[in-house]
Order: structure tokens, then sequence, then C-alpha cells
């Protein structure tokens, strides 16, 4: 009799078993409406609940994130551990060790977890693992400021691939990118994961990225949504924007990304806007992103926007991470208490499901934990020298081999990336130094010998890691060692490099936004030693953004700007100095004569008082609107980048096909060496009863090689809807009929051609 009952409780608990659905595509009502309460507050919460890895507060920002007491003794035990790695991440737990963060699973329904990792500039796991003998090392790909300065979608698409493939066979799922905040200030210090000043460029460069990643059947997040102009204070300062502002220059490049490539997740910011957190902005998330631009993938917050978490929910943000009890307790509560609609929570459910369905995880991937590095190293090689932007170049440029003094601690300990999100744990990184010698130059020993050992001496006293990659400062070069490197070689090359990340924004000093004492007394006295030999001065570039350079710029003969390039730096500009590659890149950002030129000067924490609330007065007037508006003289022009070949702009043509306006412009090489070239598309708007600037980035096309003599046509589309102004008093897009003019550049202050079309 007993055995006969333990078969029927076994057989009905069988049938119950079997009656719970099975996630699949096609079933995901069903599955929301058998998950309880509690399974979806704990869905919509990501896995990992600690917070050791925050963020240190910026001066002024209120540490707003809360231990969750069921995990405070892992929480300290793995802090006091990851003091002493080497390399740290920002979890060390989950499926793929070393991934930002991990989506709850339910099996009883067949819900897996989807692997969220970082970051912009290449995947960031764990490259050693306890008790594992293997390595998953990843690759350092340049940096967004680097990859729009090559005004390449195609090259961008290609990096993308490879760097999808990389989150794919390391068994991710998401990558937590790309960035795509406006450069609004050049000291903002995560300007190097962002892609410019202008929203065209920022978001066709963001769409690029994204059809790149997501080719690879991975996700990508685009962040961060919106208004994330600035760190400082960044959990809580309220950026105060006007309407016409917001759509044309900061939601113009999300707007962009979305309706082109449909990221599979958008990353809410920090930030309040006009007043409202962005995690918890309803117009923000709902009204805008999917109602008008109809987005279809899910939102997450970013990492530690621990706010209400029935707020975020109610306000269409989808996911909350990296997630803490507390966020669960709110939702749950906000359920039972009326102030949060269930079937709102529902949604959010469903709308991460619908990505979920699409994960590797989900599919059962067999990945591999091997992709092909050494063919993503040479894809990082060929980006980065494609998208260095030669600033100077007094006919010294490109160089045969010789002998080079080669100078500057980041000479031979280059920056590939920033902190933070940016970091990658590469296996390796080939430096300046390195990549000169296998380039076949001949490098003062003595000098680099010198560098080596006070960089390795110095080194010995820090470790790198997440938040932190140290910075040796800079040797100075005597008077007399000035003059016997100038004896005894035939090219001096300097490096200047600064280091950015998340977390804190840049200073308005000497040594970061200005050259500091060394690096200028450096500067002239190594000119100085080799003009009087008749020898040249070359300058490297080797950051994420810019700095100070009208108080310099004339002294070298020649600078490049070469960015943080990914782990094959040094070959890359081995690449541009010689010739290999002619120099393509442009810059994303416009270079001002003196920093309170930049229209954000005065309401930017260094000028504000580290204040709670920014005002961003300047309006739509961001970058070259601002300086087209005012006439004011720049350094370098947005757009601006040398070559070593020449090229004439010929036979531009504007033709009206429905809704969309095709230009066709021919660039011909007048040069002597092979060279690409980027052609800036812009439109002048007929005057209205509004202010406009006086002309805005449309569109841009990158020819191929080109050959000396040979030309070819390139072909850009403009929709009439792109041609349309924010009426902030209608509230909505409007066209101004009359008369446009189109305008094809070599930059911002060189247009070469132009030609009138009417607009009804």
């Amino acid at each position: 009799m007993m055995r006969k009952l333990l078969v029927l409780v076994l057989l009905l608990g069988s049938v119950e078993m079997s009656a719970q659905p099975q996630l699949t595509r096609d079933n995901i009502k069903e599955v929301v409406k058998a998950m309880t309460l509690e399974e979806k507050a704990k869905f919509v919460v990501g896995m990992h609940r600690g917070d050791i890895y925050a963020p240190p507060p910026a001066p002024g920002m209120p540490v707003r994130a809360v231990k969750d007491p069921l995990n405070v003794a892992a929480s300290e035990a793995k802090a006091a551990q990851a003091t002493n790695n080497q390399i740290v991440t920002a979890f060390s737990e989950g499926r793929v060790k070393g991934a930002a963060g991990d989506a709850v699973p339910i099996e009883r329904l067949g819900i897996t977890t989807m692997v969220l990792a970082d970051g912009p500039a290449g995947l960031r796991i764990d490259p050693k693992r306890e008790g594992d003998n293997k390595e998953y090392y990843c690759t350092a790909f340049p940096t967004s400021g680097l990859l729009a300065a090559s005004w390449d979608t195609d090259l961008v698409e290609k990096v993308t691939r490879a760097m999808g493939n990389e989150v794919k066979e390391y068994g991710a799922d998401i990558l937590l990118a790309p960035a795509i905040n406006i450069h609004r200030n050049p000291l903002c210090g995560r300007n190097f994961e962002y892609f410019s000043e202008d929203p065209v460029l920022a978001g066709k460069m963001a769409a690029a990225y994204i059809r790149g990643i997501q080719s690879q059947r991975v996700g990508t997040s685009l962040k961060h949504f919106a208004v994330n102009s600035q760190e400082t204070y960044r959990n809580g300062v309220d950026a105060k924007v006007g309407e016409r502002a917001l759509r044309e220059i900061y939601l113009k490049g999300f707007e962009i990304a979305v309706k082109e490539a449909q990221p599979w997740t958008v990353m809410s910011s920090y930030n309040k806007i006009n007043g409202t957190l962005a995690s918890e902005n309803r117009w923000l998330l709902t009204d805008v992103l999917r109602n008008e631009w109809g987005y279809k993938g899910f939102v997450m917050t970013d990492w530690w926007a621990e706010e209400n978490g029935a707020c975020q929910i109610g306000a269409g943000n989808d996911m909350l991470m990296p997630g803490t009890q507390r966020q669960m307790n709110d939702i749950i509560d906000g359920v039972k208490n009326g102030t949060l609609a269930e079937r709102q929570l529902d949604w959010c459910v469903e709308n991460i499901l619908r990505i979920l369905v699409l994960s590797p995880t989900f599919n059962r991937y067999q990945y591999s934990d091997r992709p092909d590095l050494q063919a993503h190293a040479a894809i990082t090689r060929e980006a980065a020298s494609e998208g260095m932007v030669l600033l100077e170049n007094k006919g010294v440029l490109p160089i045969a081999q010789q002998r080079v003094a080669l100078l500057g601690v980041d000479s031979y300990d280059i920056l590939v990336g920033g902190s933070g999100s940016g970091y990658v744990n590469r296996k390796y990184k080939v430096s300046t130094y390195e990549g000169l010698k296998a380039a076949g130059f001949s490098i003062d020993e003595q000098q680099a010998q010198t560098y080596l050992d006070y960089i390795k001496d110095e080194k010995a006293k820090t470790s790198e890691n997440f938040w932190t990659v140290p910075v040796v400062q800079e040797i100075v070069v005597s008077q007399q060692d000035a003059e016997r490197l100038a004896r005894d070689n035939d090219l001096c090359i300097l490096t200047i490099g600064r280091m950015a990340g998340e977390g804190g924004d840049r200073k308005l000093e000497r040594g970061d936004y200005y050259l500091n004492d060394v690096e200028d007394a450096n500067l002239n006295t190594l000119c100085k030693a080799f003009h009087q030999q008749g020898k040249k001065v070359v300058v490297l570039l080797n950051m994420g953004n810019m700095i100070e350079m009208v108080s310099w710029n004339q002294l070298p003969d020649a600078i490049l700007h070469c960015w943080l390039p990914g782990q094959e730096a040094g070959n890359s500009i081995a690449d541009v100095l010689t010739g290999k590659v002619t120099p393509s890149g442009k810059l994303p950002f416009t270079i001002a004569e003196r920093y309170e030129d930049y229209p954000s000067a005065g309401n930017f924490p260094e000028s504000n008082g580290n204040a709670a609330v920014v005002e961003y007065k300047e309006d739509i007037y961001v970058g070259y609107r601002h300086f087209d508006k005012t006439l004011t003289t720049v350094t370098y022009p947005f757009g601006f980048g040398l070559s070593y070949a020449a090229f004439a702009y010929e036979q531009m043509h504007v033709e009206a096909e429905g809704n969309l306006l095709w230009v066709r412009v021919t660039v011909k090489n007048i040069g002597q060496r092979a060279g690409k070239e980027a052609v800036q598309l812009y439109v002048a708007a007929p005057k209205a009863d509004f202010d406009r600037p006086v002309k805005e980035l449309k569109a841009f096309c990158k020819s191929r090689l080109l050959q000396p003599n040979e030309s070819q046509m390139l072909i850009m589309t403009v929709k009439r809807e792109d041609l349309a102004s924010w009426d902030e008093t209608a509230h909505r897009w409007s066209i101004t009929p009359g008369t446009y003019t189109f305008l094809v550049g070599a930059s911002a202050t060189d247009m070469k051609l132009q030609t009138d079309c009417n607009i009804k």
C-alpha cells in the first residue's frame, strides 16, 4: 500500500512539474503568467548583490550604495583578497568569471541565466582562474575616440565583429557597450569611451559598432542613456537641459543607433535629467525610447544605480544591476500596496525574456574559450593606424629607418586603454619602443635603458586594476643629455601621455589639461637641441581625448594623435610613422585655443564647485556649432586631419528621390602617395524665425585606398527628416521650407564644394 502511495505521489509530482511551461520564443506571456510575484521581482534584479567594486565617490558625491546584508561577509572577504591581486575584475563569480553580472535563472520555467560583461574596448573577464591552468585573455581593441576618428563605419563593424566573437566564444551574452555620450566638455573623464561632440558621427559609429557585435548573435548595451556628460557627482547630478538641446544633441545619437541597429539592451545613466533620475524617468525610457523610436529590447540600469526599485520598474527600466535585496523588496512591496502595477512588472519581465531567448546561453551554444586572438590582434593593429590623426607635419613624416632618440615614459609604457568599464585584461601590449625596433629603427639604447629601469622600479611600487592604471611620472631630460641625443641620433620622438577613466573627471591643471613643468621643459629642451643640429622632433599624443596645444604645437615638426590605440599600439604607430599606412584619421571633436573658449567651461565641475545642478546654458551650441556661431579661432577644427596624400573634390550633385536626398561627390588623389579621405557633408538651413547653427554634420563617407591620380565617386544619403529642428513651442520636429545649402569638406572649417537644394 505504501509503495502504491509513493508511486502516486511521484506521478502527481511529475505531472505537476510537466505542467510548468518551459520558456521558448513563442510562449513568453505564458511563462510570465506562471511566475510568482517573488520570482518576477528576483528576475528583474541582477544576480550579484555585493558592492565592493563600486566606484570610489567623486568629490561631493554621496555614497548611495547600501551593502546587501546577505552578502556583507563574502563581499568584505573578497575585498581583502582583491588588494593582493595584480588584476582585479568586477566579479569573480557567476557563469563566466570576471563578467560584470548575470541574470537570475528560474530553472523550473526553463529560464536560463544571461551573462553581462564589460566593455567598450573589448571583453573583460578574469584572465586566470583559481584551480584552472588555462588563460582567458581578451583583445584590447582601440578605444571609441580612435574608432570615431577613423570616420569609417565599415572598419568599426570589422573591429566589433571580432570583439563580438570573443564575447560569444568566452561564454558571455551581452557586451556592455557602446558608450555614446556627447563630448560636451574636454575634461569629462570618460570621453575616451565616447565617440564625438557631434550626435550624427556618434550615432552612426554606435550603430556600426552594434551591428558588428550583434552579427555574432550576442548583444550590446547602448549607454549611458542619457546626458551622462561628466563623472563628478554622476550618481546624483541634475543636468538641466533644454528640450531642444536634448532632442538635437543629447538624444539624437541614441535615436540614430536605436533606429539603425536595435541594440539588445540600453543602459540608463546615473544622473538626473531636469530633476528626474534617468533610471526612474518614464518619459525618457518609455515615451521616447519605446513609443517614439520603436525600441524592442530591454533597459538596464548602470551598475549601482540603486534607487527605488519600484520607481525604476514603473518607469520602464526593466533590469536593475547588479541588484540589491532592497530593490527586490521595493518591487514586491510596490505591487502589494498598489503603487506599482503588476502588469508593468510583467511587461519588464517580457522585455528581458524576448532578448534572453536570443542569447547563446539560452540556446546552449557550446563556446570554445578559444577565440582567434592572433587574428583579432591584426584587426586591432589595422584599426588603430586608421584612426590616428596627423595634426602637424612640417615635411618630416613619413620617416625611413634611422637612428631615433625615443623619449617620454609613455614611449616605453604606452597607455592602450582607459580605466573602469573600458579596462581589458589583455595578455600583452606593444610599446612604441618595441614597435619601432620591430620596424627596423635603431633606438638610442642608452636613453632607452634609463627609461626601462626607471619604469620597472616605479611599477613595482603599485598595481594595476579595474579602477586604477598607475601612471609613472616623467623623467627630466637635461640640456646635456638633449645635446648628446641630438648629436648621436637622426630624429627625436617624444610621447606625451594622459590617463583617464571612469569615476572621475580630468583636471584643469598642469600635468592634466596642460603640460606639466617637466613636459614643458623637456619639449623645449629637445626641440632646441635637435633643431640646432638641423634635425627634427616628432611628438606623439597617447591619450583618449585632448590637451591644451596652442602654447606649444608649433615647437615640434610633427604631431601625431595616437589615442589609446589598443594592445598593438606600438606596431600601429610604427606603421603610420613609416608610411606603411597613410594617416587618414580626423578629429571627432574641436581642439580650442583656450579651455575657456568651450561653451560649457563655466558649467562643469572644474568651474562650478562640483555643484549638484549643472546648467547646460550653451543649449545646442556644443563643439563646432559654437565655434561657427561665435567665429572663435580654434587650434584644430572638428573633422581635421592631415595626410601624406592630397585630395581634390570634384563634381558635387544633390538629387531628391522621395524622402531621400542623394549627395554625390568625386574625390581624386592628387598627391604622390596612396591614401584615404574622410569626406564630411554639412547642411546649412535657410534663415528661420528661430536660431539655427551655421551648419550641421548630416552624413560622412570614407573613400577606399586611392592611388595617385585615382578617383572615386562617394555617395551619401540624407533623409528629409534629418533636416528638421526641434520646435520647443509645438514640442515636435519641424522642417523649415526653403533653400538648404549642402557643403562637402575636409573639416568643419575647410569646405570644398557646395550646392543648394530647395526643400518644401
